[in-house]
């Protein structure tokens, strides 16, 4: 036991870079330019810290070794001395030169965004993110997709548990990407460490920074900014591929797109819609009023037998497509399709025994986000 001991200190002060590593407790490298240039301006600060803290320390250890009382050592009365007061001004004054050009350099780099080939716009929504492709015609919302069971403590965790979502922002690598940030809502925080990025998305402002991905890859971050009560619910995962998978993507949304537009034009029976709606309803409704309808009163009311869900229709999808000033039910008409608006609604005047009987079609809601 002792001989392993040994071998593992020998090992540690050999290879100390890799023992860090596997403690997990210093920042990552990331896989852009700028993480790495992050990674290395903090490194060559911690170690002049360490360097700093081995002389000054060295020294204070061996004044009080050798000038120890035991030793018959006796203090020397003295008030002030010119040249130490120049030279602990001088030494500070040059380390932080040391620093400075490096610092000014990677802080210029993480404000450049000029010469964009890709321009994203990211809003934040109570607990969601948007993402809107600028000139590609590419506009949809990255919801989680964490089971409630999960959450709950019902079934076991995952290892992506509150870091998966159901559309991955999808970049190429080797593309510079622009992001615009602004929320509408309250103050969020997109923030993913892989990429060393960090902005605030904030109600009425544009905030911007840009990256470009050296390596494909899955790359997960979250919301930085206390956003509410589900704050720990909006995730961020990116997906980096090649040019080429990219732009198969793209085209892949557009067609996608055109499918949705076909569909709100169907003639959807209430089996269709019931069992659609319980798709929508979980992944956007379900953290506030509960998978059974039941709700947590007072700030989020039960929907089971509830005078909105039993009442009026119009009244319905009024407060579903705009939300309620000062509460925490969101606008949903730009969060959901036509077809999704439809049968959510109908889902939640005919389940948990509320059974209304009527139901919402896509074309109708279509024509409401017409006139809007």
């Amino acid at each position: 036991m002792l001989q392993n001991v040994r071998v593992l200190s020998i090992f540690l002060a050999l290879f100390p870079t890799i023992a860090w590593s596997e403690w997990e407790v210093n920042m990552t490298r990331g896989v852009t330019d700028t993480s790495a240039a992050i990674y290395d301006l903090h490194m060559l600060v911690f170690y002049i810290c360490v360097v700093i803290s081995v002389i000054v320390f060295g020294v204070m250890f061996w004044s009080m070794y050798h000038h120890r009382k035991s030793k018959g050592a006796k203090a020397h009365l003295f008030y002030e001395s010119t040249k130490i007061e120049i030279l602990w001004t001088i030494l500070p004054i040059i380390v932080l030169i040391i620093i400075l050009f490096p610092a000014t350099k990677t802080l210029l780099e993480t404000y450049d965004t000029a010469d964009s080939d890709i321009d994203i716009q990211v809003t934040g929504y109570q607990w969601k993110w948007r993402y809107k492709y600028i000139g590609q015609d590419v506009d949809f919302f990255s919801v989680l997709t964490t089971p409630s069971d999960e959450i709950y403590n019902k079934a076991e965790k995952n290892p992506n548990y509150l870091l998966e979502v159901d559309n991955p922002l999808v970049l190429p690598i080797n593309k510079k990407i622009r992001f615009l940030f602004t929320s509408n809502d309250v103050i969020h925080a997109w923030w993913v460490p892989a990429l060393a990025l960090k902005k605030d998305a904030i109600p009425g402002f544009i905030n911007e920074s840009s990256t470009t991905i050296n390596e494909p890859g899955i790359y997960r971050g979250q919301c930085a900014e206390l956003c509410g009560k589900d704050h720990g619910f909006m995730p961020i995962v990116i997906k980096a591929v090649t040019e080429v998978e990219y732009a198969a993507w793209i085209d892949e949304q557009k067609t996608l797109k055109e499918k949705a537009a076909s569909a709100s034009q169907k003639d959807w029976s209430m089996d269709e819609l019931m069992a659609k709606g319980e798709q929508v309803y979980n992944k956007n409704c379900s953290a506030c009023h509960q998978p059974t309808g039941v709700g947590l009163p007072p700030v989020f009311p039960a929907l089971a037998g509830s005078a909105i869900a039993l009442g009026p229709i119009e009244d319905h999808i009024d407060i579903v497509f705009n939300g309620k000033s000062g509460t925490g039910m969101s606008a949903y008409g730009e969060q959901l399709s036509a077809v999704d608006m439809a049968a959510v609604i109908t889902y939640e005047r005919n389940a948990w025994g509320n059974d209304v009987g009527d139901k919402l079609l896509p074309a109708d809601v279509e024509k409401m986000k017409g006139g809007k």
